[in-house]
């Protein structure tokens, strides 16, 4: 089968060959993923410790705020790139990532103006963090491209070093920070040495970033990375939906709690993260040696992180009090009330991405657009409506909810996916 892309062959191969091959290279994202939570689990678990909840909270906005910008780079840039330049010749590689990686320092270019632009509109703290958070998203959005670039070559040991890399910026940022004692301080410390890691991506892969690029770039895939954006942003902007409501009803304290809980489920979050950063591309090129196995793979992928996430949530359960305060100090006592819908949330969501990666690697834009704005309108409706009736608690539970519809969405579209290509594949034999 032609390898999208550069039109090469790719050959058969023994399944015990591919399901090696494919063991590497998980591992490798689950150790990269490894690193880079443990990055922001360690800033997240700082910056509460070092601010208190209120000022954690306003941190917190700035956070999910990044998360929609990372979600526009990826849909347009590196999402489009996983799913056609992986497995495929190292020029076709080399080119695709100078453009793709061009095109996230656009969108950073783009979106740091707007934010430095409602400095003055927004005021106060908030302004100044979203002001910081816009000088830093360059360097935050190259790092990030550099990782899924070195994923789809199936290098994940590049990226691997890169987060460690960052890692390492980090402690004296963070120390540096910790004496200015402010939101902004902080967010210049996590974005600056993000800097420092994407400029050592560049002398990894010896690519320059094309910003001239980005237009062609964009043209040539926009089959995809248009669906990818809004399907990217809806997760994103879901989630930063949530969060402006649940402060606007409940207050910004509440945005630290939720904020707290998630970091609670940082352990186990690598674990999903990290297998979802390389997913795509390893179900995209099953989809091209062993198209049979596709289904399988995805479920066994979906199964697995439900379990794992449904474990991780007993050990919090049993953790004492003293371990709580020892990692999140002020917050623990109202982040460890949402501990079992946050599990069930994450566990929801763990389902899911077996399904989408599925859905991805079938270029199937169209469903899985379909059903991350489903899943979206889920999570931002029941999410909110719980803050409503029930504070930050019933926010947690709606989230919780939200998460397992979506899922039942996910697979029921897989479903349909699967039966379209083997129906293609059918008729052109």
């Amino acid at each position: 089968m032609a390898a999208e892309g550069d039109g090469t062959t790719v050959p058969a191969r023994p399944a015990r060959t591919v399901t090696r091959a494919v063991a590497g290279r998980l591992s490798w994202g689950l150790a990269d993923q490894a690193a880079s939570s443990l990055s922001n689990f360690a800033v997240g678990v700082y910056v509460a410790r070092s601010l208190g909840l209120t000022a954690f909270g306003v941190f917190s906005l700035a956070w999910v705020t990044y998360g929609v910008v990372l979600s526009v780079s990826r849909g347009l840039a590196t999402d489009p790139l996983v799913v056609r330049f992986s497995g495929v010749s190292e020029a076709s590689w080399r080119q695709a990532v100078s453009r793709s990686t061009g095109t996230s320092l656009v969108v950073a270019a783009v979106v740091g103006a707007l934010c430095l632009t409602a400095w003055p509109l927004i005021g106060g703290g908030v302004g100044a963090a979203f002001a910081c958070l816009g000088v830093v998203l360059p360097g935050l959005l190259l790092q990030d491209a550099w990782r899924y670039s070195f994923f789809a070559a199936g290098v994940g040991r590049k990226a691997f070093v890169n987060d460690v890399v960052w890692g390492v910026a980090l402690v004296p940022a963070m120390v540096v920070a910790a004496h200015v004692g402010t939101v902004p301080a902080f967010v210049l410390a996590w974005g600056g040495s993000a800097a420092v890691a994407g400029a050592y991506g560049w002398a990894q892969s010896g690519i320059r970033p094309r910003l001239t690029g980005a237009r062609l770039w964009i043209r040539d895939h926009r089959d995809l990375g248009y669906r990818y954006l809004v399907e990217n942003t809806c997760v994103s902007g879901a989630g930063q939906l949530r969060a402006y409501g649940l402060g606007a009803i409940v207050g910004v304290g509440a945005v630290g709690v939720v904020r707290g809980a998630e970091l609670l489920q940082g352990p186990f979050l690598a674990v999903l993260m990290g297998l979802t950063l390389v997913t795509v591309a390893e179900a995209a090129r099953m989809l091209r040696q062993a198209p049979h196995r596709l289904g399988r793979f995805c479920l066994f992928l979906g199964g697995g992180q439900a379990v794992a996430a449904l474990l991780w949530g007993g050990v919090l359960l049993l953790m004492p009090d003293r371990a709580g305060d020892l990692v999140l100090g002020d917050v623990w006592p109202a982040a460890k009330e949402l501990i079992v819908p946050a599990t069930l949330s994450v566990a929801g969501a763990g389902v899911g991405t077996g399904a989408a990666a599925g859905l991805r690697a079938l270029g199937a834009a169209r469903l899985s657009l379909r059903c991350q704005i489903f899943a979206s309108v889920c999570y931002v409706g029941l999410g909110i409506g719980g803050a409503a009736l029930g504070g930050t608690v019933g926010s947690a539970w709606g989230a919780a909810a939200a998460s397992v519809c979506g899922s039942a969405a996910w697979w029921l579209h897989l479903r349909i996916a699967l039966r379209e290509h083997h129906r293609d594949l059918s008729s052109v034999k």
